[in-house]
């Protein structure tokens, strides 16, 4: 965000919608969701050539 000359934004109060429950529940998800993710590995970037990258 710096990068782009963007400063971190906070609100001055929490939303009333907030679930902290929730949260804390996607907080303890989240790890697993992250690492469940599939890594780059070799492919191609061409429907007609399969060996072009």
């Amino acid at each position: 965000m710096k990068r782009h000359g963007w400063s971190w934004q906070q609100p001055t109060r929490r939303a009333i919608e907030r679930d902290d429950d929730a949260v804390e529940v996607w907080k303890e998800t989240w790890p697993r969701v992250r690492a469940s993710r599939r890594s780059a590995g070799p492919g191609s970037s061409s429907k007609t050539r399969p060996g072009s990258r």
